[in-house]
């Protein structure tokens, strides 16, 4: 897991407040919110792993033991699902998230800045405000129920399996501001380079 952990800063991409454009404060905004996002990543590296070896053991006790245990079954869809919603920012950060290239690859930096902003704007915080309503009402209605797994030997407290909607919330949102704080350093910058990029022209 060191190696995955190395791996996941070394995949981070490389902020513009190193090459030194746009304003300092938003550069500045967006690289400690990377920072928050990418310790996230490392959590969520763990999660994975632990659900692989929940799955496993889960399996091994089921069919070769003849032992079911309702509760280590629903742990690993516990964790799978943290995992999910956790882990959304960081794969947005890392551009893991399905784009179509077609258009946004052949922009230059500005014009795919501009894309980013208004995408942001327009778009995921829409999409997360009615995220974060929904969520909040699911969230709230099976706390007030103390709800629990329909199981007798199930996991309660179902509620906290559910508030990770929010916590998706939150994680997006929060690498949503940092996308916003660079788009906006490229298009205030006056030296942004306004070619076309080469490496998206060559991956199309």
């Amino acid at each position: 897991m060191r190696a995955a952990s190395t791996s996941l800063m070394s995949d981070l991409p490389a902020g513009p407040s190193s090459a030194g454009n746009g304003p300092r404060w938003l550069n500045a905004v967006a690289d400690r919110i990377d920072q928050v996002t990418a310790a996230i990543g490392k959590v969520v590296a763990w999660l994975t792993l632990a659900t692989v070896v929940i799955c496993f053991a889960t399996v091994y006790l089921r069919y070769a033991m003849h032992v079911g245990l309702i509760w280590l079954q629903e742990l690993y869809a516990w964790t799978h699902v943290i995992a999910i919603t956790m882990g959304a920012g960081y794969v947005l950060l890392t551009g893991g998230f399905v784009r179509v290239d077609m258009v946004y690859a052949r922009l230059s930096k500005r014009g795919r800045a501009w894309v980013d902003l208004l995408g942001t704007i327009f778009l995921m915080a829409p999409f997360l405000y009615m995220m974060a309503v929904a969520g909040w009402s699911f969230f709230r209605t099976s706390l007030m129920m103390n709800e629990a797994s329909q199981q007798d030997t199930g996991l309660p407290w179902l509620w906290l399996l559910k508030g990770t909607l929010l916590v998706f919330v939150f994680a997006v949102g929060l690498q949503g501001v940092s996308m916003l704080a660079r788009s906006l350093a490229t298009i205030l910058s006056p030296a942004t380079d306004d070619g076309r990029a080469q490496d998206a022209a060559g991956g199309a």
